[in-house]
Formats: C-alpha cells, sequence, structure tokens
C-alpha cells in the first residue's frame, strides 16, 4: 500500500482538513522494534489511522501553548479533532510530553516520524492481509464465489463483481437495477465517501425510516475486526486470552471508535478494485469515508445509540472484559430505576411544552 505525502508544512496543519495533521503522511519502513513505532502501530489502528504524526506534534505542541490565552472551542472542528487526538497520544504513551516540551524541533519531528512508520506500516501490512482474507467471507461457507476472484489481483473487484459490487453499493441506490449497476461499473456515478455502503449493514440490509438500525453490525466487519486485532485464526473461532493477536499484545480489552472505523474503511478498500490506497484516490474516497464514520461515532447527538453499538462489539470482539459485561439486565433494578427516571424526565418536558 503507498501512501501519498502531506505536502502541507506543520503551519498549515491546522485549518482545513486537507492540509491538517489528520491527513495521511509519507510512507516509510517501519523500524523493527522501537516502542515509538509499536507505539504508532496499535495508536493509529485503534485511534487516528491517518496521521502526519510530525505535523501533529508540532501542531499540539504550539497549540498547547497558544490556549494559555483561548479555548479549544474557538477553533474549527477539524482542529478540536486534531486536538483530542493530540491529547489522547500523550495520555497513550507516559513520559511523552516531557520529550516534546524537552527537545528541540528536530527531536518533535523525529519522534513523529518514528510514530508514523508504524502507524503506517500497521495500515499497509493490515491492507496486504485483508486483500486475500475478505474473499473467505464473501459468501457463506461451503459456497462457492461465482465467478472466483483473484488473491493478488484486484481489478475485477468492486463494481466489477456481482458480489462486491452488491457490498460496495451506497444505501438509497439498487444494484439490483440494471441502469444503477452499469453506472456504478463505468463510474458514470461517482461514489463519494461519505455515501455509505451496503456492506456497513447487518445483514447488508439498509432501512431509510431506520438508518441506525444494524449499523456497522455486519458479519464481514466482525470477521475484520478479528482478522486485525485477535488474530486471522480467530475468525473461524472464539478469541482466547492467550492469544498473541494485537489487541493482547497491547492489552486492549474493548473496541474503540477509532478501531472500528479503520476496519471499516480497511474492507471497503479490500472490496474495491483499487490496488493502491492513497489519500487522493477519487475512486475509493478512503479518507474521506473513514473521517465520516469518525464523524458519526463523535456526533454528541448520537451518543446514546453509539454507546450502545460500542458496547454491542466489546461483546462481540473481547466477550471476557470487564467492560463487555456492563450490560445492564432488563429486569434489574438499576433497570427499573433508569427507566423510572426516564419517564419522569418525559413527563417534566411535557409539562413545559
Amino acid at each position: 500500500m503507498n501512501d501519498d505525502e502531506n505536502d502541507t508544512s506543520p503551519g498549515e496543519s491546522s485549518r482545513k482538513r486537507s492540509g491538517s495533521a489528520l491527513c495521511m503522511g509519507p510512507r516509510k519502513k517501519a523500524a523493527s522494534s522501537n516502542p515509538l513505532v509499536l507505539h504508532g502501530r496499535h495508536f493509529g489502528r485503534t485511534v487516528f489511522a491517518l496521521c502526519n504524526y510530525p505535523s501533529l506534534l508540532t501542531g499540539g505542541i504550539l497549540r498547547l501553548e497558544e490556549l494559555q490565552d483561548s479555548s479549544i472551542e474557538d477553533y474549527p472542528v477539524d482542529v478540536r479533532r486534531e486536538h483530542r487526538v493530540f491529547l489522547e497520544l500523550l495520555d497513550s504513551y507516559p513520559g511523552l510530553l516531557e520529550r516534546l516540551t524537552a527537545g528541540e524541533e528536530e527531536d518533535i519531528i523525529h519522534i513523529g516520524e518514528l510514530m508514523g512508520k508504524g502507524a503506517s506500516g500497521a495500515r499497509g501490512d493490515d491492507t496486504k492481509t485483508l486483500k486475500s482474507a475478505v474473499l473467505e467471507w464473501l459468501m457463506p461457507k461451503g459456497q462457492p464465489l461465482i465467478p472466483p476472484l483473484s488473491r493478488n489481483i484486484k481489478s475485477d473487484r468492486g463494481f466489477n463483481h456481482e458480489v462486491t459490487g452488491a457490498l460496495l453499493c451506497p444505501t438509497g441506490l439498487d444494484w439490483s437495477n440494471s441502469e444503477t449497476k452499469n453506472s456504478l461499473k463505468s463510474g458514470e456515478t461517482a461514489v463519494r465517501g461519505d455515501q455509505w455502503p451496503m456492506f456497513l449493514y447487518s445483514g447488508y440490509v439498509y432501512d431509510p425510516e431506520f438508518p441506525w438500525q444494524g449499523l456497522l453490525k455486519s458479519e464481514i466487519l466482525i470477521c475484520g475486526f478479528k482478522h486485525v486485532f485477535t488474530s486471522p485464526s480467530s475468525v473461524e473461532k472464539e478469541p482466547k486470552a492467550t492469544r498473541s493477536g494485537n489487541a493482547y499484545l497491547h492489552g486492549m480489552k474493548s473496541v474503540t471508535k477509532g478501531s472500528l472505523a479503520y476496519i471499516a474503511t480497511q474492507v471497503r478498500f479490500a472490496l474495491s478494485s483499487s490496488s493502491v490506497f492513497s489519500r487522493t484516490d477519487t475512486v475509493t474516497d478512503s479518507e474521506n469515508f473513514y473521517h465520516s464514520i469518525l464523524d458519526l461515532l463523535e456526533d454528541l447527538d448520537e451518543i446514546e445509540e453509539v454507546a450502545d453499538l460500542m458496547t454491542w462489539w466489546t461483546c462481540r470482539i473481547f466477550p471476557n472484559s470487564s467492560s463487555s459485561q456492563r450490560t445492564i439486565s432488563k429486569n434489574s433494578a438499576l433497570s427499573k430505576i433508569r427507566e423510572k427516571r426516564a419517564a419522569l424526565h418525559a413527563m417534566a418536558n411535557a409539562n413545559t411544552n
């Protein structure tokens, strides 16, 4: 997987998405076992995948100084997200802030480059392995894929194949309609990243009246998540605590918003006919897709639905973790207390209206 270089300078990093630190930086070969490289691999998969890390760190340090006299709420939405990612990076790596503030600008850039190597290396590894693995998840076990797809060549995927085309077809369009199908195949109908595909939905069924129903709960997403985080073999069976998968190695015990958006983006790309994962690829528009998923998952107006979704995912991927066992029994006292409180709130709102 080849990534385009971000051609903006750190000073230009904060004002628009196309030039922000939360865009893919240059692809570099990953160093072997440097702790910063290893941390970059996990951080990219679970928090934010498309960072230009040198820009993220230099911009974040400068912004900390600016925020002594202002509020982060005064900044544009994309800058606020960038700063949240920066703060989460600081929290996830003990001593990082001290290293950044004590060093020169060259030291900050070097740290960012090491983390960037890890993130881009992990992204490349996952893209490579999912390209082949995703073919195993397209049909129910035992049923052949007709016509078969190549494991190494992607040109016959995407809208060029009946199965992958149906999965990638945007919600609201009818893949069974020959005109729609031909328009998508020819590229006459361009698909933007914020036009979500059918494969995001459980059973690959989308109900426009209830757009949250089944969203981000499809079997192919679950397979993709297990393949990357709990080991390829865990796709066929329940993951064990003793497995040395990526999640276990990094102490990951719950599904994060970033990891869910990351897997959705990786699976979407694996289904597509594009051979190169690129920020400027207008065919897959992967970066816009990734941001649009995060936009939903971080939307405060959707907080209840998102909380339920993340609990559902953690129960599916990490069934033995404490966080997956926090669901409340429907007939419990706590459940009844919350029902009563909700009813009182509803009554109070009705009276005020």
